[in-house]
């Protein structure tokens, strides 16, 4: 989306990094990200997800913590599949009583979602456009839903590194439409991304799509 989600390139000051900086700064960080983790709606993609993340608001998305966000979403995409109501949401108690599950620990879950892991991988009909080593140039667009090439790095020219198949394409799946294209590793020279702020020499990699391609 090219809007205030895609903040990638954008000017706001230096990052301070601290090595004893908590993982969650507050209790419901915690349980928010547990949430996440250990429920999904039925059919739940994870660029629906980020679709459904998209739909807010500059003034919401930008003046709240991460993990609060990330509840909303939640939230949205649990009512949207149907996993729970607006009604039960806003009066904090389901309709119906469940079990509470077993204790678990963080092994447990570690455990559990290596087991789970989801394979992205998809057929595509085509034959690949690009070879490892290939110039190729982004394509230079805006949208309204979602997308995985940020602005910074649209009309670039980079070179095809890797390529690794089919994989389903995010774009279309935001749009609830679950079809394969082919994905390379490019890289880009920092300076043709950043210009001379960049330091010469440096690379970024990004994993693009083909339909990112001019």
């Amino acid at each position: 989306m090219t809007n205030h989600h895609d903040l990638g390139g954008k000017d706001f000051g230096p990052i301070e990094v601290t090595t004893d900086d908590p993982a969650f700064h507050e209790e419901y960080e915690g349980i928010a990200w547990a949430i996440s983790r250990s429920a999904r709606a039925p059919d739940l993609t994870i660029d629906w997800w980020r679709h459904s993340r998209e739909m807010i608001n500059e003034d919401d998305y930008l003046t709240r913590p991460y993990f609060d966000s990330w509840i909303q979403t939640d939230m949205a995409t649990y009512i949207d599949g149907g996993f729970l109501t607006m009604e039960e949401l806003l009066s904090g108690k389901a309709d119906q009583v469940c079990e509470p599950p077993e204790k678990t620990t963080l092994s447990d879950v570690l455990t559990r979602n290596r087991a789970t892991c989801v394979d992205f991988s998809a057929p595509v009909k085509t034959e690949p456009r690009f070879k490892v080593g290939d110039t190729v140039t982004t394509r230079q667009f805006e949208t309204d839903s979602h997308t995985r090439l940020p602005a910074y790095a649209r009309g670039k020219r980079g070179i095809i590194h890797v390529y690794h198949g089919g994989h389903l394409y995010p774009d279309a799946g935001a749009l609830g439409e679950h079809t394969g294209e082919h994905i390379y590793t490019v890289a880009f020279d920092a300076t043709e991304l950043w210009g001379s702020d960049a330091q010469p020499g440096d690379k970024v990699y990004l994993d693009l799509w083909e339909p990112y391609f001019e």
